[in-house]
């Protein structure tokens, strides 16, 4: 069911699943964006006025990060693992975020094509901190698709 004209979608309902599997514990994404590139084109026109002009490039590849709670699972730190030795055609995956509405029902997914992690971080550990662990990981993608 779409949203009444009035509301807008809320910033803390959505869902990552990577190859299809449902990360848990995800706290935060930031980072989507759909971008080309800019090409610029300089001339001179016949009577001598300098004209720029912006024209539409390639679509860029991009990157996104989450962040979820730490828990015991190695599924990200292995991907990482992965890359790092390599293996190109088994760090591909396949990313997507559904932005849902406040029913749960998606409202719109980004889709993500050929992803690799590309790093994973652990937040500060402190003696006597008072917050929960977090991994936050980062994603490379060479095409994206909004629905």
């Amino acid at each position: 069911m779409p949203l009444d004209p009035f509301d807008s979608s809320p910033a803390n309902a959505f869902k990552v699943k990577i190859d299809g599997i449902q990360i848990p514990k995800v706290i935060e994404v930031t980072g989507l964006k759909s971008e080309v590139d800019k090409i610029e084109l300089k001339q001179q026109t016949d009577d001598g006025k300098y004209v720029v002009r912006q024209l539409i490039g390639r679509r860029k590849p991009g990157e996104f990060t989450v962040t979820r709670g730490l828990t015991d699972s190695k599924t990200v730190t292995d991907w990482l693992k992965t890359v790092m030795e390599g293996d190109v055609s088994g760090a591909r995956k396949t990313a997507s975020v559904e932005l849902l509405d406040y029913k749960g029902e998606t409202l719109k997914t980004y889709n993500f094509v050929n992803c690799w992690v590309r790093s994973v971080e652990l937040n500060s550990l402190k003696a006597g901190a008072a917050e929960q662990a977090t991994e936050k990981f980062t994603i490379c993608y060479d095409e994206s698709t909004v629905g």
